[in-house]
């Protein structure tokens, strides 16, 4: 199946090694919404533009895309904007990493290498497990989650949808990260996290809480708002 990767930084060429170790896709090049990419190369892979070109290239024999972008939110809307563009979101998995036979994957997840999940976990869309991290029996992991390189999860913890768990963050058992929190580097968590506050030391404490909703849009609008922006400004650019 020929696919594209949307995002052509350093995640992106993260993706694009674990593609080309498994052998499953043919990557045709990357989509950025950065002009200053398009028409270069990554890799050995053209940057074929941005988001716009998406349509046309299914058109012409494209059937697959993954989201590398390290923004939980960013990659959530444009998976979301690939499917509707026609395009299957795939999983792009590390043949190095480890997980059970009774893992259940949703769409457009990437599971670097190293990582290793155990058995009954669920992961749901636009996940990123990065490099050498542990996911134990049981946890579900929410969409569009980003479990940062060595951080270490017991069994039966809940992370809930857009969370950040920073690298080598600990989190003991049966804990439940809410929705959009932060788990700084290092942390361990010993305690259920709140929606949208941020965690860090150990054990881990707040330092940040957000309880009202116009704080939520504060926190969470502007960077998707600048990404989608310079989205719309960028003109189509042929391969």
């Amino acid at each position: 199946m020929d696919v594209v990767i949307i995002g052509a930084g350093g995640h992106g060429r993260v993706v694009l090694d674990i593609l080309r170790q498994n052998a499953q896709y043919q990557v045709r090049g990357f989509l950025d919404s950065n002009p200053l990419l398009h028409g270069r190369r990554m890799d050995g892979k053209p940057v074929l533009g941005d988001m716009s070109r998406l349509p046309e290239l299914a058109g012409r024999g494209v059937e697959g895309a993954v989201v590398a972008i390290g923004d939980n939110g960013v990659r959530r809307v444009f998976a979301e904007e690939a499917e509707a563009a026609g395009v299957r979101l795939i999983n792009a998995i590390h043949p190095s990493a480890n997980l059970a036979d009774n893992v259940t994957l949703g769409r457009n997840v990437v599971i670097a290498a190293g990582a290793l999940v155990c058995a009954h976990c669920q992961i749901a869309d636009s996940v990123i497990l990065n490099t050498g991290c542990i996911v134990d029996h049981e946890s579900r992991i929410g969409t569009a989650v980003h479990v940062c390189p060595g951080a270490r999860l017991a069994g039966r913890v809940v992370v809930d949808a857009g969370a950040f768990v920073g690298i080598g963050a600990t989190i003991v058992q049966s804990v439940r990260i809410g929705s959009d929190a932060i788990v700084g580097a290092g942390a361990v968590v010993i305690a259920d996290v709140a929606p949208m506050s941020t965690v860090v030391g150990v054990p881990a404490r707040p330092i940040k809480e957000y309880a009202a909703a116009d704080e939520f849009a504060e926190w969470l609008v502007p960077e998707f708002l600048r990404r989608r922006s310079a989205v719309s400004r960028v003109a189509p650019t042929a391969p």
